[in-house]
């Protein structure tokens, strides 16, 4: 039985593959400035700037290591990202049915 993490990436697949990592990150940051703005707008005291500085940092971090793009990281990147809803299923069309199976079936689990 072939492990999860013995895929084979053909260059196409690499390709999709960074690009629904691409336009995940692109979805957050996106959300992530919408809710900046937002907060940013009730800000009335500086308890409230370094709240904002902090969760900001907090978020950095989390994005910063979350879009790893090796490939034997790949499947459950895509997996995770795509249970947090910035994978979409059709950033995944183009690849391998059988590594489409496996990261549905890794939603459930991570």
């Amino acid at each position: 039985m072939e492990q999860v993490t013995e895929n084979r990436w053909s260059t196409q697949e690499k390709t999709i593959a960074k690009a629904a990592l691409s336009a995940a990150q692109q979805r957050e940051l996106e959300s992530l400035i919408k809710v900046v703005r937002e907060t940013a707008g009730q800000v009335t005291s500086i308890d409230e700037v370094w709240h904002l500085h902090d969760f900001l940092s907090a978020r950095r971090f989390d994005i910063d290591g979350k879009y790893d793009d090796r490939e034997d990281e790949i499947l459950f990147v895509l997996a995770k990202l795509k249970k947090d809803g910035w994978v979409l299923s059709e950033d995944l069309a183009g690849l391998e049915s059988a590594k489409i199976s496996k990261i549905t079936a890794l939603t459930r689990v991570l």
